[in-house]
């Protein structure tokens, strides 16, 4: 009977919405002497949060730019009438869509001990330019590029901006590599100590949300806009920004030079349009290093 309340327990978490609910009501029955089932509780993965939705259930409100989330709430309580906040609503509805470009960095010199010995090796360099050529011939009007500020990231930008004259280039420690979240399943040849998570953790969750969401309300036509970072970094913002589970980034790779093209719509709706492409380049400039 206990089970049979745990299982209807479970499906009612499931039809609101909460992979918590599911994960913590189903129960595992364990024989007693008298016959009865001893009911141990299943923890819930961490990618189930309570702040989370379950399965299946899209979080519109992801990135908090909602219009009833923008609307102070104090003086939305003191309105007279459902017109005039129907309104001030709609002043704060994104009217455009994001078109976001996370580039991977080109190959570089990994064997080198300091971090600015690091920098593109020939094979790199070719592959920087072959990525600024493609993302010139799209033909799109691009608003800035953001990158890193590790070496490898600002060589690249270097080479890939002269394809694109005129766009400003905005450098950041926030898309500095690192290790975002640990990994499931685990892997035995990437085993960063656990405060290395604790720190870069934050750092690239506060890059997602401070790059990654759709259009400011003032904006009136699209953007297109060129992230050049590295690896972990975008795998993780894909995963973050798909709402899939974060951490499954590293079942994802990505070739150096690639381009992934992400699209933030008015309405909060995300799709990938390509993730790590990298057909434009000859299969012998092709690395993942």
């Amino acid at each position: 009977m206990a089970f049979r309340q745990a299982l209807q327990l479970a499906a009612c978490g499931l039809a609101g919405g909460s992979a918590a609910v599911f994960f913590s009501a189903v129960a595992v029955g364990k024989p007693r002497a008298g016959g009865d089932a001893e009911l141990r509780v299943v923890e819930p993965p961490a990618w189930a949060g309570a702040a989370r939705p379950g399965p299946g259930v899209w979080d519109s409100n992801w990135d908090r730019r909602e219009p009833p989330s923008l609307v102070n709430l104090r003086k939305r309580n003191l309105e007279p009438g459902e017109e005039e906040l129907a309104s001030r609503l709609d002043h704060y509805k994104a009217k455009a869509t994001r078109h976001i470009f996370l580039i991977r960095h080109s190959q570089y010199h990994v064997d080198a001990s300091l971090e600015k010995d690091r920098t593109l090796t020939p094979l790199g360099r070719e592959q920087a330019e072959l990525t600024g050529l493609r993302l010139a011939s799209l033909g799109l009007k691009f608003n800035k590029i953001v990158h890193s500020s590790m070496t490898r990231a600002i060589e690249t930008t270097d080479i890939i901006s002269k394809h694109l004259p005129g766009v400003c280039k905005v450098s950041t420690d926030l898309l500095r590599e690192g290790a975002p979240i640990e990994p499931d399943p685990p892997v035995s040849h990437w085993k960063p100590e656990a405060v290395q998570y604790y720190e870069d953790g934050a750092r690239i969750e506060a890059a997602f949300r401070n790059y990654i969401h759709r259009a400011d309300a003032k904006q009136q036509e699209d953007s297109y806009e060129i992230f050049i970072c590295h690896a972990n970094v975008i795998r993780y913002i894909v995963c973050r920004a798909l709402q899939f589970p974060p951490e499954g980034w590293l079942r994802l790779s990505l070739n150096n030079g690639s381009i992934t093209h992400l699209v933030v719509r008015p309405d909060g709706r995300v799709a990938l349009r390509t993730l790590g492409d990298t057909g434009f380049m000859p299969p012998d400039k092709i690395s993942r290093s």
